[in-house]
C-alpha cells in the first residue's frame, strides 16, 4: 500500500465560522474545495498534498486523509475491521503511534474506550505478524490515528498534522487571554487589507494580530515555524518529501521594507511580550512598538490602511461597566483621529459594542472558544464626508 502515492479524501479542519478564510487559502494553493461546512472544508488529495497543506494554511487546525471507510455497529465490530488493516504500512514496527477520535454511537459511552478498542487491533495486528508492537500513548508527536464513527458509518484518518496547526509555533509567551493565531489570521483574511497600506494595532497584547499581519504582508507560511508534523512519522516518509515544500516556503517570502506596522499597549509587559514573540516569528524589525495608551498610538497621516482593536470583552458587571467608557474612548479615537483609515474592532460582547457610537459598515462572524464574536467594520471618512453615527 503505497499510502504516500494514492489519492483519497481529505478533511481539513478549523475552529467554528473559520471555513470560508480556510476555503480561500486552499483554492489559493491550487486545490479544488469538494465540500465546505462550518468547521472545515473537503477536497481530494495525497499524502504529498496533505504535506503541502499543513505547511501553508494559516486557518487549519488539522489535516486528516482518509484511509477506509466501513460499517460497523458496535466495538467488536470496529476491532474486527481493523485488525485485519495493513497497520504494518502505516507505523513503523520502532515508532510511536496515538488515537484521536470522534465517536457518535449508541454503544459507545466513552470516546476512550473506542480508542482503546483501535489501539487493541493495532497492537493485536502487529504482534500477530511480528511478535512485537510499536509504543502508544497519548503524545500527538508521532503517528496519529483518527477514528470517526457516526452511528454505524466509520471512517478512518491518518492525523498528518499531530499538534494542531491553530498555534503558529511563535508565540512562547501567549500574555493575557490571546487570540488563537488561526483566528487572528482569519480576521485579517476577512478586512480584506491590501498588505501594503498602514496597519495599526493598539491594544496589541501579546501581538498575535500585528505579528499576523506581518506574515500575511510577507507571506511567511506557518509551516516556516514547525518542525515536526505527524506525517513525518508514517512508512514511507522521506525527508525530500518535506524539505521540497519548505523550500518553496522559503523562496515565497516577500520583502516589504516600506510596510508600516505598528502596535502599542498600555502595558510595558505586554509590549515586552510581543516583541519576544515577533522576534521568534522573525518579523520583529517590521513591527513598530510603543508602550502608550492607545489614544496616544501613532497614526500616520495620508494612509487609508487598517486600524484594528481586540478590546476586553468584560465578563463581569463590574469590569463590564468600566469597559462601557473604554468602547466610548475608542469610537472617539476612531471618529477624531483615524479619518481615512478603515476601523476593525474584534469583540464578543456586542452590547458594548453599542458604546462604540459609530455605525458598522460589515458585521463578520467569528467563534473565540465558545463566545459569539463580530469584527465590526467601520469607515473612517477624510475630507467632506462625515462619519455615520447610530
Amino acid at each position: 500500500m503505497q499510502i504516500f502515492n494514492t489519492p483519497n479524501r481529505i478533511i481539513v479542519t478549523c475552529s467554528n465560522r473559520l471555513s470560508p478564510y480556510l476555503e480561500m487559502e486552499i483554492k489559493q494553493l491550487g486545490y479544488t474545495p469538494l465540500r465546505i461546512f462550518k468547521t472545515g472544508v473537503e477536497l481530494t488529495g495525497t499524502l504529498q498534498d496533505c504535506i503541502k497543506l499543513n505547511l501553508n494554511l494559516r486557518c487549519a487546525s488539522q489535516i486528516l486523509f482518509s484511509v477506509k471507510e466501513f460499517v460497523a455497529f458496535n466495538a467488536d465490530e470496529l476491532y474486527k475491521t481493523l485488525v485485519d488493516f495493513e497497520w504494518e504500512n502505516v507505523i513503523a514496527l520502532d515508532g510511536y503511534f496515538s488515537i484521536t477520535s470522534n465517536v457518535n454511537n449508541e454503544t459507545i459511552t466513552n470516546n476512550l474506550f473506542a480508542n482503546v478498542r483501535v489501539k487493541d487491533a493495532i497492537v493485536d495486528r502487529f504482534r500477530n505478524k511480528t511478535g512485537e508492537r510499536p509504543n502508544s500513548g497519548p503524545e500527538l508527536n508521532k503517528t496519529v490515528i483518527h477514528l470517526y464513527w457516526q452511528d454505524e458509518n466509520a471512517e478512518l484518518f491518518l492525523d498528518t498534522s499531530g499538534e494542531t496547526l491553530s498555534k503558529h509555533g511563535y508565540r512562547k509567551i501567549p500574555g493575557k487571554a490571546p487570540m488563537l493565531e488561526s483566528l487572528a489570521a482569519a480576521t485579517l483574511l476577512a478586512t480584506n487589507w491590501d498588505r501594503k497600506s498602514a496597519f495599526i494595532n493598539p491594544m496589541c497584547g501579546s501581538g498575535t494580530v500585528a505579528i499576523e499581519a506581518a506574515l500575511l504582508a510577507t507571506n511567511r507560511k506557518p509551516g516556516l515555524l514547525r518542525n515536526n508534523y505527524a506525517f513525518m512519522h508514517l512508512v514511507g516518509y522521506t525527508e525530500k518529501m518535506y524539505n521540497d515544500e519548505y523550500t518553496k516556503l522559503e523562496q515565497q517570502v516577500i520583502d516589504l521594507p516600506i510596510l508600516k506596522i505598528i502596535a502599542t499597549d498600555i502595558s510595558e509587559d505586554a509590549v515586552m511580550i510581543a516583541k519576544v514573540n515577533a522576534g521568534i516569528a522573525g518579523v520583529e524589525e517590521m513591527i513598530e512598538f510603543a508602550v502608550c495608551d492607545f489614544e496616544k498610538t501613532n497614526i500616520l497621516e495620508n494612509e487609508n490602511g487598517i486600524v484594528y482593536f481586540n478590546p476586553e470583552y468584560g465578563d463581569r458587571l463590574g469590569v463590564e461597566k468600566e469597559l462601557e467608557a473604554t468602547y466610548k474612548r475608542i469610537g472617539d479615537f476612531l471618529k477624531q483621529k483615524c479619518k481615512g483609515y478603515t476601523g476593525y474592532i474584534f469583540t464578543g460582547n456586542l452590547e458594548l459594542a453599542k458604546k462604540i457610537g459609530l455605525k458598522p459598515k460589515r458585521r463578520i462572524e467569528f467563534f473565540t472558544s465558545k463566545i459569539d464574536c463580530r469584527l465590526l467594520s467601520y469607515e473612517l471618512y477624510a475630507g467632506s464626508k462625515e462619519i455615520k453615527e447610530e
